[in-house]
């Protein structure tokens, strides 16, 4: 609460962000769902296709789901729009399918009076059916709310705001207080939005005719102006566009994105930030489907995850063939390195290193029978990942090891839950919670330089662009980058501030 009251702007900022994309999904979602809902009781045999169709959407994960969209013409990219096109599919089924059950459910025999006494289908649906399915419909409305608050938070893993900003944000620091300041008003706005939705239900239940069509009336005028903003904030204006920079979901990323931002703002450039992007290919699809115009990446994670070629330690052949590549392949151009090599670092509780008397992997090696592991789910899959780390180590667990997001991996190794993980090597955390780095003496792992990548139309239509970029070229030393990680992540300081200070020393040195 201490946090919450004390950062009053930005906690309303992202949670009206976040009642924007619910109340805009679920509207056009229940525009759309109610009706066809009520044509599948028309169409019974069309029912079975169309509600298993938005069965296998709901099945789908979000993150995969907005993945998917990332790349997709006109739907697709980053930010609100398709946010709200993944929270509409989300919603359709609890309103299609309550809408059908609904009214699938009264009972024939009133169906029947209504016929005797000599009503049209149309009149037999908008004086009996709905008003005696109403129930049902709001509850599924209510469902599609409640789901949709929750799905939101997630939305913030491709740049589209609300408080899961704040729950990336905690998750990659290991900072509670961060978490619950999104998590509270998240949970509070569903809450609220239940009760609503609930209170609205009943009430429309005792209205009679006339005012529920005054109601679904004013309710799809609010949607359809609602969409309709949406659209033209999305527009473009007469004013310059501004240079979208983004990051992954990490500290260390958030860093960097804040460090390109500032060096353009201040060589006059005008920035929007785009951070917290779920993994390196939803970043690296929206820079090259143009969602966003540069972003820091590291070599060995291109030259692998993306490129998917076999890792290749010597560090001035991988930049080089990267930057031949990228450039044909993607439209993308390679900058200069920032300086420092951010390598997987595979590591354990120091007290344990201590006990054991390890510094190195094939130290560690005979251990590893008695110890569990986790990593996230890109160390798992990549070329250079847990697969090859484990044939070059033999290394072998207690069971399989277990996927976790990166960010709670550093405070379930601190906390004893798992005994080793893979992190990267300037992660502030290493020093905030005792961890101990073990030394790669096989020399498996290929460089990780930090390298800016910028579209080669951005910076064919900004002069000065990719000067301003190159001026931080070299600047960032291993230990540099540390105690910038630190700075956020073991002192929890401001990291617009953290970021600005560094860039005034800079300065001052030149």
């Amino acid at each position: 609460m201490d946090y919450i009251l004390s950062h009053p702007a930005e906690v309303l900022q992202f949670t009206l962000q976040h009642l924007i994309l619910v109340v805009i999904s679920t509207g056009i979602a229940a525009v759309i769902g109610i009706p066809l809902g009520i044509f599948l009781t028309r169409r019974p045999a069309w029912s079975r296709w169309v509600l298993g169709a938005a069965n296998v959407i709901q099945t789908i994960p979000s993150l995969a789901l907005f993945g998917f969209l990332i790349p997709l013409p006109l739907l697709g990219g980053i930010g609100a729009r398709t946010a709200i096109i993944a929270l509409i599919l989300y919603a359709l089924l609890p309103i299609i399918s309550n809408t059908h059950a609904g009214i699938v459910s009264v009972d024939p025999a009133i169906r029947e009076a209504g016929r005797g006494m000599g009503m049209t289908d149309w009149q037999l649906l908008t004086q009996v059916e709905i008003p005696l399915a109403l129930g049902v419909i709001m509850t599924g409305l209510r469902l599609a709310t409640v789901i949709s608050v929750g799905v939101a938070t997630i939305a913030a893993a491709i740049g589209a705001g609300g408080l899961g900003t704040y729950i990336f944000r905690g998750v990659s620091m290991v900072d509670d207080q961060l978490i619950l300041a999104g998590a509270l008003p998240a949970a509070g706005l569903a809450l609220l939005a239940d009760f609503f939705l609930g209170w609205a239900g009943r009430a429309v239940a005792k209205s009679p005719l006339h005012r529920l069509r005054s109601i679904a009336v004013s309710a799809l005028v609010v949607f359809i102006v609602g969409g309709i903003s949406l659209m033209v904030a999305s527009r473009p204006t007469g004013k310059p566009r501004p240079i979208v920079i983004g990051s992954k979901n990490f500290t260390e990323q958030t860093i960097l994105g804040e460090l390109l931002s500032q060096r353009l703002e201040r060589a006059g450039f005008l920035v929007d930030r785009r951070f917290y992007l779920a993994g390196t290919m939803i970043a690296h699809d929206a820079l090259v489907a143009g969602q966003i115009d540069a972003y820091v990446e590291y070599t060995g994670t291109a030259y692998t995850a993306i490129l998917k070629r076999k890792p290749v330690t010597d560090e001035e052949k991988v930049y080089g063939e990267l930057r031949e590549a990228y450039r044909k392949q993607f439209q993308v151009q390679l900058l200069e390195p920032l300086g420092f090599n951010n390598t997987f670092a595979i590591m354990i509780r120091g007290a344990e290193a201590r006990r054991l008397s390890l510094r190195t992997l094939s130290d560690a090696a005979p251990h590893t029978s008695n110890w569990h592991a986790a990593f996230g789910n890109e160390f798992l899959e990549r070329e250079d990942g847990y697969r090859g780390l484990a044939a070059a180590y033999q290394l072998k667990f207690a069971e399989p090891p277990s996927v976790m997001d990166l960010g709670l991996t550093y405070r379930a190794l601190a906390d004893g839950k798992i005994d080793l993980i893979a992190g990267d090597a300037t992660n502030g955390l290493i020093a905030a919670l005792d961890l101990f780095v073990l030394q790669d003496d096989k020399h498996y792992f290929p460089p990780y330089q930090a390298v800016p990548c910028v579209r080669a139309q951005t910076l064919e239509t900004h002069a000065g662009l990719a000067e301003a970029i190159d001026s931080l070229g070299g600047v960032l030393s291993d230990d540099a980058m540390r105690r910038l990680n630190y700075a956020i992540d073991g002192e929890h300081r401001d990291l617009s501030q953290v970021v600005s200070n560094f860039l005034d020393g800079l300065e001052k040195q030149q």
